[in-house]
């Protein structure tokens, strides 16, 4: 019976033990992220800047390369050095004959000037595309203008705000007055560490990308992407946690210490989380290769946020609530009976 326990001891995932080696992971990337916010040329696409958007329909194929090719040439010479446009982008609509040219403008020319070379712009391409055959016609058009971008850019940072807070909040209140010996505070806090964290690596590891391939933009995907992210970051932290809090109640105060009740609770739910993201991951990984251009940012920000994510919840939330715990002492468990005056009959 002894050598049983032992080995089931020994199939434990120490997750305490190697806790500074994830930490010191974590602080890199959380690091290079910051750092990346400045080093990077951040790629606003046209929701957050000046942008403009053309839809172009067609009834015969059309070479996208070419025309990709024909918009960056003029883009080049209405621009002079590049003073008035960032990026032009061309993509077909999934399903239909119907091809879009974005482009983002720059935001540090007066929005006089710049409408006029907006106005330039949009007449020159159509007039490129027409001529290059009697089938593309201008189907529609956006402009979108300074006062609408700024509403976008400053809603998600107010979106994502409310979000971590109010997750933080009803993890703390979901989990108070369950655990004895440690303050339900503990997995707020621990919430909105690893919330952030998810949030600023997938940010960061994406702006990188986006330095190599332009046509990775931060736009409306891009913010909807990280607001996915930490429904499924909170959603797997909490599994985890659940499981230690339901071990607390077992084994708090009977011969096993935090360490490795902790341990216990991540072993058991190591192969959900593992099979939950590999299958969330596989699926993602099939939209990027496969799927629709104009969503492959969104995408690729969820296959960051999914792996970020899964290792967040398994290697900083548990061991940073044990680091934060691990002085206190815990006391059994103990369901707290009413006496018959306290009962309510109905």
């Amino acid at each position: 019976m002894a050598k049983t326990k032992k080995q089931e001891a020994k199939k434990l995932l120490d997750v305490i033990k190697n806790r500074y080696t994830f930490f010191g992971v974590s602080g890199a990337l959380v690091l290079f992220s910051l750092i990346s916010f400045f080093a990077f040329n951040i790629n606003l696409w046209i929701d957050m800047t000046w942008g403009t958007q053309s839809e172009y329909t067609y009834e015969t194929d059309v070479n996208l390369d070419e025309i990709r090719l024909e918009a960056k040439n003029l883009a080049e010479e209405v621009n002079q050095n590049w003073k008035y446009i960032n990026t032009t982008s061309v993509y077909k609509i999934s399903g239909e004959n119907k091809f879009v040219v974005e482009t983002g403008f720059n935001r540090n020319v007066d929005e006089v000037e710049l409408e006029a070379q907006k106005i330039n712009f949009k007449e020159a391409i159509d007039d490129i595309l027409t001529a290059k055959s009697d089938d593309i016609s201008l189907s529609r058009y956006v402009n979108i203008g300074a006062s609408f971008g700024d509403y976008i850019k400053n809603t998600a940072i107010i979106t994502l705000a409310i979000a971590i807070v109010g997750i933080t909040i009803y993890v703390a209140y979901a989990f108070s007055g369950a655990v004895s010996g440690i303050s339900s505070l503990t997995f707020g806090i621990i919430t909105i560490i690893t919330l952030f964290h998810d949030v600023l690596i997938s940010s960061g590891l994406y702006l990188l990308v986006s330095s190599f391939f332009p046509e990775f933009k931060v736009d409306t995907f891009f913010i909807t992407a990280l607001l996915t992210i930490l429904g499924y970051s909170i959603n797997d932290t909490i599994v985890v946690f659940d499981r230690v809090r339901a071990n607390l109640k077992m084994y708090a105060g009977k011969g096993k210490d935090l360490k490795e009740i902790i341990n216990i609770a991540v072993t058991e739910t190591l192969r959900r989380s593992i099979y939950t993201s590999l299958t969330l991951a596989f699926v993602l990984l099939t939209i990027f290769l496969f799927g629709p251009e104009s969503i492959s940012g969104f995408t690729l920000v969820m296959i960051f946020g999914t792996l970020i994510g899964t290792f967040s919840s398994i290697f900083i939330a548990s061991p940073l609530l044990y680091e934060i715990n691990k002085n206190k002492t815990l006391k059994e468990y103990k369901k707290i009976k009413l006496s018959a005056e306290d009962k309510i009959i109905v």
